[in-house]
């Protein structure tokens, strides 16, 4: 497993948009604007291969169902190079959506300008946007690795999620997250 680390976007940024493919249907593309929450919006760079993204994944689903009905829009995206990854393909994409549960779009960047756009580095990369679309949180879902012992529990991304939901401090000092880098073409 290759550690690459989030390149952490600065805070107040503001969401860079995009229209992508969803892979969990047959012909819908979105922008950022058709799946911000009223609240927040979670984006999270992902792909089907990574150990980080599988040992994570559980709690992203946890994640989106708890906080969804709260106003939290959420939506993964995948930016890897398909032809040197095939498992990444946006068909393995649909498969991997239904395995894991997704209840949101599973979006397929195939030009990785939106990965660009974001600074995503790695898989996962989370970032998390208030209601004005400015970024509050990038960085680490938790302190778990695979294989280091420590059980997810999803503690900074959530701590940021209510510090929006509540009107609570979001600690600047974030953790950046860590994971596969992305496979860029």
């Amino acid at each position: 497993m290759s550690k690459t680390y989030s390149t952490m976007l600065a805070l107040g940024t503001k969401a860079p948009d995009f229209y992508l493919k969803d892979t969990n249907s047959d012909s819908d593309f979105f922008s950022y604007a058709d799946l911000k929450g009223e609240k927040a919006t979670l984006v999270v760079f992902i792909c089907n291969h990574c150990p980080y993204v599988i040992h994570v994944v559980d709690e992203i689903v946890m994640i989106a169902n708890d906080y969804r009905i709260q106003g939290l829009g959420i939506l993964a995206i995948s930016s890897n190079d398909v032809q040197a990854y095939p498992q990444d393909a946006p068909q393995r994409m649909t498969e991997f959506a239904f395995e894991n549960n997704f209840e949101f779009p599973y979006l397929y960047d195939p030009t990785q300008e939106v990965a660009r756009a974001y600074q995503a580095a790695c898989t996962p990369d989370f970032y998390l946007f208030d209601n004005q679309d400015k970024l509050v949180y990038r960085g680490q879902l938790d302190g778990s690795r695979p294989g280091n012992g420590i059980p997810l529990s999803g503690s900074d991304l959530r701590g940021a999620i209510d510090g929006i939901f509540y009107n609570r401090t979001i600690n600047p000092d974030q953790k950046p997250s860590m994971g596969c880098g992305i496979k860029w073409k």
